[in-house]
C-alpha cells in the first residue's frame, strides 16, 4: 500500500548521506525512516517523512546542495517501477508522457503535468501537502531524475533549454546552473524541466511495449485510495494561494469540491477557523524562510501574502514577541558554533 511514496525514490539515500559526511543513523531516527524500507523499492514512505529526511540530511552534514546532487547521480533504473515504465516507452516523448500517467501511482500528493510551450515541452512537478512547507531539496532531487531520464535518449550531455524552482535562489546558486548546464530561474510557479521539441522525438535506448505493460501493471496494484486529510488539502491551497495574496475562502473551497459554508462546518468540527489556518500556514511558512540567510526579510510579506512588508513584521511580533529580523539573529548565533560546511570537499569530487 503505498502511503506517500514508493521507496524505491530513497535508493542509495544512506549511502549518500554518508558521502557528504552526515550521520546517516541520526538522519533517518529525526524522520521516522525505519532503513529496513531503504532495501524494498516496492515498500512506502509517507512523503512528509521523506521531504523531511533530505531537508535533515542537508541541515544535518552542512552540504545545502543535497538534492542538487542526490538527483545528479540518481539513474532512472534506480527509481524502480516509474523508472522502467520511462525507460521501456519507445521514445523520449511518450516515456515522459508516461511517467506523467503513472506518477500518481509512485508518489501521492503532487501534481505533474507535460505543457507544450512555443518550441518546448515543459515538466512540471510540485508536491501538494499542506504538512510539507521544506520541500527544496526534494524538488531539486526529482529534476535531476527527471533530467537523468532524458538523457538516456539524448545522451548524457543533454542539456534543457532552462529550468525553473518555486523555491526562493539559494546561496550557491551558481551550482545549479552547472549541475543543469542551463539557465536556472527561481520564485517560479512550478519546479521545471523546459525540453525542446525535437528531443521528444528521440528514441529511448532498450524499448519493450511488453515490460512496460507489466510495469505499469505492477505500479497500479501498488496504489491505494489514498486521500491526504482536509486540513493538509486546505493548508496546500493556502500555501499556494498566498503567492497571490490573500487566500479566499470561497475560491479555496471551491478547488476542494467544497461549498464555503461545507469547508467552514469541516474546520469547525477541527477546532479551527479559515482564518486561524490562514495565520498558522503564514507563521509556519514565516519560520520556515527566516532560516534561509538569503531571502531578505523585505521579500517575505509578498510570499505570504501580505500586501506590505509592515504587515508581516506586525503579525510576525505577534506571534514571536521579537521582530523577524531579531529572530533571525538569534538563529544566526544558535548556528555561530554548528560543524563546518562539508559542501567545498564534495565538490571538488562531484564538478
Amino acid at each position: 500500500m503505498n502511503q506517500g511514496i514508493l521507496a524505491a525514490a530513497a535508493t542509495g539515500l544512506d549511502d549518500f548521506i554518508a558521502q557528504v559526511g552526515g550521520d546517516v543513523e541520526q538522519i533517518l531516527a529525526s524522520s521516522h525512516i525505519d532503513p529496513q524500507i531503504l532495501t524494498s523499492p516496492t515498500l512506502s514512505l509517507q512523503l512528509v517523512n521523506y521531504c523531511q529526511v533530505l531537508e535533515q540530511a542537508a541541515q544535518q552534514s552542512g552540504f545545502n546542495n543535497f538534492g542538487l546532487y542526490y538527483g545528479r547521480q540518481f539513474q532512472p533504473q534506480s527509481l524502480g517501477l516509474i523508472g522502467y515504465i520511462g525507460l521501456c516507452s519507445a521514445n523520449l516523448g511518450e516515456a515522459l508522457r508516461n511517467v506523467v500517467n503513472a506518477f500518481c501511482w509512485h508518489q501521492h500528493d503532487t501534481f505533474v503535468q507535460l505543457v507544450e510551450q512555443a518550441d518546448c515541452w515543459r515538466f512540471d512537478y510540485q508536491v501538494r501537502h499542506g504538512a510539507i512547507l521544506c520541500r527544496r531539496q526534494d524538488s531539486e532531487l526529482t529534476l535531476g531524475m527527471i533530467n537523468n531520464l532524458i538523457r538516456q535518449a539524448c545522451g548524457k550531455n543533454w542539456a534543457p533549454r532552462e529550468v525553473h524552482f518555486e523555491h526562493p535562489r539559494p546561496e550557491q546558486w551558481h551550482d545549479h546552473c552547472k549541475v543543469f548546464d542551463a539557465p536556472v530561474y527561481f520564485d517560479q510557479p512550478f519546479n521545471s524541466l523546459f525540453i525542446r521539441k525535437a528531443d521528444v522525438l528521440k528514441a529511448m535506448p532498450s524499448p519493450d511495449p511488453i515490460l512496460l505493460s507489466v510495469m505499469l501493471d505492477a505500479i497500479r496494484r501498488l496504489n491505494s485510495d489514498h486521500r491526504q486529510d482536509l486540513i493538509n488539502q486546505t493548508r496546500a491551497q493556502i500555501q499556494t494561494a498566498l503567492l497571490s495574496g490573500e487566500p479566499d475562502l470561497e475560491s479555496i473551497a471551491e478547488q476542494l469540491g467544497l461549498s464555503r459554508w461545507s469547508l467552514q462546518r469541516r474546520l469547525r468540527q477541527n477546532g479551527l477557523t479559515f482564518s486561524g489556518l490562514i495565520e498558522q500556514v503564514r507563521c509556519d511558512m514565516a519560520t520556515h524562510y527566516l532560516r534561509q540567510q538569503q531571502i531578505p526579510i523585505s521579500e517575505m510579506g509578498m510570499l505570504l501574502g501580505y500586501s506590505e512588508t509592515s504587515a508581516f513584521s506586525r503579525a510576525f511580533r505577534r506571534w514571536f514577541g521579537v521582530s523577524p529580523r531579531q529572530f533571525r539573529q538569534r538563529q544566526q548565533s544558535m548556528l555561530k558554533h554548528a560543524p563546518s560546511n562539508t559542501m567545498a570537499a564534495y565538490q571538488v569530487k562531484v564538478c
